[in-house]
Order: C-alpha cells, then structure tokens, then sequence
C-alpha cells in the first residue's frame, strides 16, 4: 500500500527560474524579451524561406526545420513559466510534465541528429558540388529529417515511460522551471543509477556520434575551402561554416553539460543555467546567426519588406 501511494502523485510543483534570486522580476523580464525576440525571429525566418524562391533549397529546408524544433522547444517551456510566475502557481499535472519530457526529449535529439544533416550538406555542396544534386535530392532530404523525428521520438518515447514508471516519495518540489529528466530523477524513492547510465549511453549515441559527423565534415569543408582559388567562394563557405559552427557550440554546449554529466556532480543551479543554453538562447540567436551574416536571406528580408534590392 505504502508503494502505491508513492506512485500515484498527480501534480509536480516547479521551483521555477526566479525564486531563487531577489532580482526574479528583473530576470523574468530578461527571459520574457529573449523568447519574444526567439519567437519573432524564427517565425520571420520561416516566412522569409516559404515566401523567396530563391531559398527553396535543402540548405534553407533543414533551417526551417531547424526554426520549428526552437519554436517547439521554447514553446514547451515558456508559457508555463510565465503562467506559473505570473499566477503565483508553481504546479504542474503529471499528464503537463509528461508531455514536457517528451517535447523537450524529442526535439532535442532531433536537433542532434539535425545539425549533423546540415554539416554534411555543407560537406557535400562545398567538397563534391557536381554530384551534389544527386546526392541531396528532395527524396533523401526529407528522408534525414523524418530520421531526425524519428530518433529524437524513440529516445523521448524511452525516457517518459522510465521516468515514470519510477516511484516518487513526498516531495514533490521540481528544482527546475520545466519538467526535465535528471530533475525529476532527484525525487525518487528508489535507486536510478541504472537509468541514469542508460541516458549516458543514449547522450553518447544522440551527441557524441552527431558531434563526430559535425567536425568530420567541417575539417574536410575547411581542408576544400583553404584550396579554393576564388576569394568571394571561400569567404562565402567559411561564413556558413562558422555561422553553423556557433550554433552547434551553443546547442551542444548546454545539452553535453546538461545530460552527460555524473548524478553525483550535478547541482540544481547548474542544470537550470545550462538548460537556459537551449530552452531560450539557441531559439533566439539561431535565426540572428543564419541571417546576419547571410546574404540571400538578408535579400529576401528586403524584398518582402519592400526595401528594394541593391
């Protein structure tokens, strides 16, 4: 009997981001304007790459996915840390935690696997651009992304049935502003360490061996560039690489710290500030990264806000 009720908590209560500072109205506000910008820019983004013909290529179709996977994931987070600050409620169902782990799960090794797709798009339309049309027809894009989906799904799939199929004793505080997984496993009754080692196995498959197809196919790009004779031709393909490099040392950044580090290392401070890495500040600098400094998108920007085109 005593089992069962452990295992029968309907709500969570998260701690939040703000209540452990006096500057929470100050920080609230920081986030509040960084997930605006985050949602203003990628759905800008999407607008540009749907309305310009120009960018109907597998490049710009692996960003848009990219800009959905940041809308989803801020979107999964966002309003029920703005509702919960602002109503003063700090609880959530287990049915809402759920759907957060598989959300956040999901589009998070999704857009693993997704980086290393664009890397090697990179890779191919640099190194080997006469075959490149063959070698990344619409049939084998889509194909990558619907495999990004997918493996992103099965880990998110593994990790709420696991989560809670755990018994959980009293306390039912979150130490965290969204339901994530090393969080959760901190109010368990029983021993997780086995889980745990499972997750560190999945973050080597869904991180490590990404991170590899990444930095294969930009030191091969690079290896290219460097022999490049054209000045315009190498500037343009080292200003796509660096721009996609960025993202992946922000993105990777924050999930490597988050899920491959020891239970026993781990702080609750720690994990929320590099859960912030991914949760906000990817989705807002990833469309600024991919169109600052890139000069179709900021064409197509001027053309659909009337500018003229130089």
């Amino acid at each position: 009997m005593e089992f069962w009720n452990h295992t029968t908590i309907n709500n969570f209560i998260l701690l939040g981001l703000f209540s452990h500072t006096p500057y929470g109205l100050f920080l609230f506000f920081l986030v509040l304007l960084a997930s605006i910008t985050a949602l203003t820019g990628n759905v800008l983004f999407l607008l540009l790459i749907q309305a310009d013909v120009h960018l109907h290529i597998p490049m710009y179709f692996f960003l848009s996915q990219l800009s959905i996977m940041d809308l989803i994931m801020m979107c999964t987070v966002v309003p029920k840390m703005v509702s919960n600050f602002l109503s003063g409620s700090k609880t959530i169902s287990q049915e809402a935690c759920g759907t957060q782990i598989f959300l956040v799960v999901m589009v998070g090794g999704a857009e693993c696997f997704l980086l290393a797709v664009m890397a090697y798009d990179r890779y191919v339309a640099v190194c080997h651009p006469l075959r490149y049309p063959m070698l990344m027809n619409w049939k084998v894009c889509s194909l990558m992304v619907l495999a990004s989906w997918m493996g992103g799904m099965t880990d998110s799939v593994i990790d709420v049935g696991m989560v809670f199929s755990f018994p959980y004793c009293s306390s039912r505080e979150v130490d965290h502003f969204f339901c994530e997984v090393p969080a959760l496993l901190r109010l368990s009754c029983v021993d997780t360490s086995l889980f745990e080692d499972l997750i560190y196995a999945c973050c080597v498959i869904m991180l490590l061996l990404p991170l590899g197809v990444i930095v294969t196919s930009h030191a091969r790009l690079l290896t290219t560039v460097m022999r490049m004779p054209s000045t315009e031709g190498k500037q343009k393909a080292l200003t796509t690489c660096s721009s996609h490099l960025a993202v992946v040392g922000l993105y990777y950044g924050g999930a490597i710290f988050s899920y491959m580090q020891r239970g026993s290392s781990r702080t609750p401070a720690g994990d929320r500030a590099t859960s912030i890495f991914y949760t906000i500040l990817t989705p807002m600098l990833n469309p600024l990264i991919y169109s600052l400094r890139n000069r179709e998108v900021m064409k197509a920007l001027r053309k659909l806000l009337g500018i003229g085109v130089m």
